[in-house]
C-alpha cells in the first residue's frame, strides 16, 4: 500500500501558530485549516473593532492560507465557527457571507467559554484542493 502524503501548509501572511500546531495540514487533496482568530499577522494581536472586525480578519487570514495551498474560499467545504457570545452570530454571518458568496460550506457554530488571546470569534475549515465542479440538482 502506498503512503498517504501529508504536507504542512504555512504562510507568514497569516498569524503564526500560538501553540504546537500547524496553520494547516494537507492530506492528499483535503486541507485541514486550524482555527483562525482575528489576529493581525504582523503584530500577533487581536484586531480592534469588536467581533465583526475579528471575523473579517480571521477569514482574511484563512484566505492567505488557502492561497498558499493554491486554492480559495470556493474550495472550503466545511467550517466551524466558535463564538465567545452566541449573540454575535448574526454579526459574524454578515461578515461570513462577504467571503463565502455561494455554494456555502457546511458549518457548525458554537458558543464557547473562552477563546485564546481573549478573541471573540475563531473559525476553522476543511477545504479540498483542485477544481470544483458543482453537480446540478
Amino acid at each position: 500500500m502506498s503512503a498517504i502524503v501529508r504536507r504542512i501548509i504555512g504562510t507568514a501572511k497569516a498569524p503564526a501558530a500560538i501553540g504546537p500546531y500547524s496553520q494547516a495540514v494537507l492530506v492528499d487533496r483535503t486541507m485541514y485549516i486550524s482555527g483562525q482568530l482575528g489576529m493581525d499577522p504582523s503584530t500577533g494581536q487581536i484586531v480592534p473593532g469588536g467581533v465583526t472586525a475579528e471575523a473579517r480578519q480571521a477569514l482574511a487570514n484563512m484566505g492567505e492560507i488557502l492561497k498558499t495551498a493554491g486554492c480559495d474560499y470556493n474550495n472550503v467545504v466545511k467550517t466551524t465557527v466558535l463564538l465567545a457570545d452566541i449573540n454575535d452570530f448574526n454579526g459574524v454571518n454578515d461578515v461570513y457571507k462577504q467571503f463565502f458568496r455561494s455554494h456555502f460550506p457546511a458549518r457548525a457554530a458554537y458558543q464557547v467559554a473562552a477563546l485564546p488571546r481573549g478573541g471573540r470569534v475563531e473559525i476553522e475549515a476543511v477545504a479540498v484542493l483542485g477544481p470544483i465542479a458543482d453537480a446540478s440538482s
